[in-house]
């Protein structure tokens, strides 16, 4: 009893045979779409231009380049599968090799290092044949040694997997808790009511007058298609008396975003915000690009503005938003600035499923855009100025236990994925004391 040193190439053996994707031999035969990290093989009918190899029932099936994150299977179909050449097939010998011990080798701490010490290049060159099959290892001299040594770490995985779905459901229900609060905010629910603050309904006269005064003598504002008055059908639920509802485009303005060309990033010109730079309701400023263009006056934000993605080729990132805090940026064409007296109030909202709701109701079919004319026929619940400061302070309080409820979640998370690198270590640990003692 004990480990020895062997060659990879002793137990397994490299399926042999490279075909050209339009050779009859393989014609009509299914391919490996991807095998995902937790070894699940997808196949997949689409074609395809590189060339290809044959899986057997039975053979052991690598991706060249997630092998070390679990992308690994036994292919158990009956019927012969492809796939690219970014894949490698082997047959292994059950007499030497238990499958389970190898795969939770191939996943392990010890196997990246042997990689990084044997193979040039490490984890970053695409693992094929010509890589494994040299590599010397020290396995456990006999079968029933190794899947005893498999079976004890998949038991504790599953324990640590079982862990991490409670922890991941928690994630959930904080969500859902967040999602809660924003609703009660602008349901009215949050904070008591003080009867002594101005309606919401003056407030919302005097930004019209006051925006109609802010036209320079004898101008007259742009012609645009005049907002429609709300119609009961479209409110959603009941708000206190001293609220309203309004429209989006009644109480702000958006802008969308310039149009450049790649040539005109570089080193010099003002910085441009685009999707990647909301992150989490927050202005990431990292990657921002520099681009030398003109740039219309509205175009250039301020500090307070509201920065929301508008157009995606996903459609869950129309609609995410993020207050700016510096001035003198730009933003892309696909994002949308709005500029509101009260976007401190207005981004929660936009926060809120409420918002998002409206976004789904209102986008044309299969097209992921939020249109300027579609953003400001938004309705939203507008209160009392001084109740809409209450309403925020409240907010962000709340969310900030929220977020301290999952900042400890997510190291707990962490902590469960270093223990799982430890268990997959300490499988192999025995033959490291054994080098000591020798």
């Amino acid at each position: 009893m004990g480990w020895k040193k062997i060659k990879l190439g002793e137990v397994l053996k490299n399926r042999e045979g490279r075909y050209k994707p339009n050779d009859p031999t393989i014609a009509g035969l299914k391919r490996i779409d991807k095998i995902n990290f937790s070894g699940q093989i997808f196949l997949s009918d689409k074609g395809s231009n590189t060339d290809m190899i044959l899986i057997k029932k039975g053979d052991l099936v690598i991706s060249g380049i997630n092998v070390e994150k679990g992308a690994l299977a036994v292919y158990e179909g009956e019927e012969d599968i492809l796939a690219t050449i970014h894949y490698s097939s082997y047959i292994f010998d059950t007499d030497k090799i238990d499958i389970d011990f190898l795969k939770v080798f191939l996943r392990s701490p010890d196997f990246i290092q042997l990689l990084k010490e044997q193979v040039p290049g490490g984890i970053k060159t695409e693992i094929k044949p010509k890589h494994i099959l040299p590599l010397e290892v020290y396995f456990p001299e006999t079968t029933m040694e190794q899947k005893a040594i498999a079976e004890h770490f998949f038991e504790k995985e599953a324990k640590l997997k079982q862990l991490n779905e409670h922890l991941a459901h928690q994630l959930t229900l904080i969500s859902q808790l967040e999602q809660t609060i924003l609703q009660e905010a602008v349901q009215g629910k949050l904070v008591p009511q003080d009867p002594n603050d101005e309606p919401a309904s003056e407030l919302l006269k005097r930004i019209k007058a006051e925006r109609q005064k802010s036209l320079p003598a004898g101008a007259k504002r742009r012609q645009e298609k005049p907002l429609p008055p709300i119609k009961p059908e479209e409110i959603p639920f009941d708000i206190p008396e001293n609220w309203v509802w309004c429209r989006l485009g009644e109480i702000g303005e958006s802008t969308i975003g310039i149009i450049f060309k790649p040539s005109q990033v570089g080193k010099i010109g003002i910085p441009v915000l685009r999707a990647n730079n909301v992150q989490n309701g927050k202005i990431d400023y990292a990657d921002l690009i520099l681009v030398n263009t003109e740039v219309r006056e509205k175009q250039i934000a301020n500090a307070g503005d509201i920065l929301l993605c508008v157009r995606s080729g996903s459609n869950n990132l129309i609609g995410k938003a993020a207050m700016i805090e510096k001035d003198g940026m730009s933003f892309g064409a696909f994002m949308s600035l709005y500029r509101s007296e009260f976007n401190s109030y207005i981004l929660k909202f936009m926060h809120s499923d409420i918002f998002k709701k409206q976004i789904n109701d209102k986008k044309s079919t299969g097209i992921n855009q939020l249109t300027q004319g579609t953003l400001n026929n938004i309705i939203i619940p507008l209160p009392p100025l001084s109740e809409q400061k209450r309403i925020v302070a409240e907010i962000e309080k709340q969310l900030a236990k929220t977020k301290q409820l999952k900042e400890h979640i997510i190291a707990n998370q962490q902590a469960t994925e270093q223990l799982l690198k430890a268990l997959l270590h300490q499988a192999f640990e025995v033959k490291e004391m054994e080098e000591v003692n020798s």
